[in-house]
C-alpha cells in the first residue's frame, strides 16, 4: 500500500471511531461495502449496516448485499422504502434521485432514533461530488456524514484498498438503481423495473459484467463494454437475448454501438 493511501485510510479510522457508532447506508456496492467493512473493524457491533430494498434494487443485488454482511461477519439489517409512492419520484424529474436519497434517509435516521445510533453515513466518495448527483443534496438536508469523502477517498482508492483486503467487491461495476436506466420525464413503474431487473440479470447470467439495459417503453437499448460487443452480436448469443428480452416484454431489442456508458442519460442535463 503505498503513503498516501496509508494515511487516507489511517485517517478514515479515525473518523469512524470518533463517530462512536453508526448506521452505514448500505447497498453492496463497492464504496457502501468497503464503508461497512471498515466501520466494523474501527467499531464492531456499534457499526450497522442497513440494505434498503425497494423495486429499484435488483433482487440479486440485495442477496449480494447479504452475502458480503454474512462473509465479514458485518452487523446488517434490510428495510423497505416507499419511494414508489411518492409521485415527485414516480414522475422522474432530473432531482428523481433526490427523492429516493429523502425516503432512505428518513428511513435510517427512524432506525437510528431507536437503537441508539448517534450518526447516518453514505458511502459518497469525492469523485461523486463532481457528478450529477441531486441524492447529495438530500444527504446535506438530512446531515448525512460522507466519511469516505472526509478521508479524501476517491473512487481508485476505494477500489485499490478493497483489492489490499481481498473484497469481492473491489473489481464490481457500479450499479445504480434501476430507475436510473428510464429516461428522464418518462414514468417509474413496477412493471419497468422489473422488466430492467429481468433483462439486466440474464445478461449477466450469460457472463457480461458492466452493462446497463436503458428502458424506452417497448425498447430495450442495451450498453455493454466495448470488448464484449464482439461477442453479444454473435448469432447464437444474439438469438438468445432477443428471445429472453421478447419474453420479459420488449418489442424491439438494439445495441447502443457506443458501447457501455455510465450515466448515459444524464447526458442531456449536462
Amino acid at each position: 500500500m503505498n503513503k498516501l493511501l496509508k494515511n487516507k485510510e489511517t485517517e478514515l479510522k479515525s473518523i469512524l471511531k470518533d463517530m462512536e457508532s453508526v448506521i452505514i447506508a448500505y447497498s453492496g456496492g463497492v464504496d457502501s461495502a468497503l464503508l461497512a467493512f471498515m466501520a466494523n473493524k474501527s467499531l464492531g457491533n456499534k457499526a450497522l449496516a442497513i440494505t434498503a430494498l425497494s423495486p429499484s434494487l435488483a433482487s440479486y443485488e440485495c442477496d449480494e448485499a447479504v452475502n458480503f454482511a454474512k462473509e465479514y461477519s458485518i452487523q446488517h439489517m434490510i428495510i423497505h422504502t416507499n419511494e414508489m409512492d411518492n409521485p415527485s419520484y414516480v414522475e422522474n424529474s432530473l432531482n428523481r434521485c433526490y427523492f429516493c436519497k429523502d425516503e432512505l434517509y428518513k428511513k435510517l435516521h427512524v432506525v437510528a432514533k431507536m437503537k441508539n445510533y448517534k450518526w447516518v453515513a453514505s458511502g459518497t466518495n469525492v469523485d461523486d461530488l463532481g457528478d450529477f448527483r441531486p441524492g447529495i443534496q438530500a444527504g446535506k438536508e438530512h446531515l448525512i456524514r460522507n466519511p469516505l469523502v472526509e478521508a479524501k477517498f476517491t473512487k481508485k482508492d476505494i477500489r485499490e484498498l478493497s483489492k489490499i483486503y481481498h473484497l469481492p467487491t473491489s473489481e464490481k461495476p457500479a450499479q445504480p438503481c434501476l430507475a436510473s436506466r428510464i429516461p428522464y420525464g418518462n414514468s417509474v413503474t413496477i412493471d419497468s423495473l422489473k422488466k430492467i431487473s429481468r433483462s439486466e440479470k440474464y445478461l449477466k447470467e450469460l457472463g457480461f459484467r458492466q452493462l446497463r439495459v436503458r428502458h424506452l417503453d417497448d425498447i430495450a437499448r442495451i450498453e455493454i463494454s466495448d470488448q464484449d460487443i464482439s461477442l453479444i452480436v454473435r448469432e447464437d448469443i444474439r438469438n438468445k437475448i432477443i428471445d429472453k428480452f421478447k419474453e420479459i416484454g420488449y418489442q424491439y431489442i438494439t445495441l447502443n454501438l457506443e458501447g457501455f456508458r455510465s450515466g448515459s442519460l444524464n447526458v442531456k442535463t449536462s
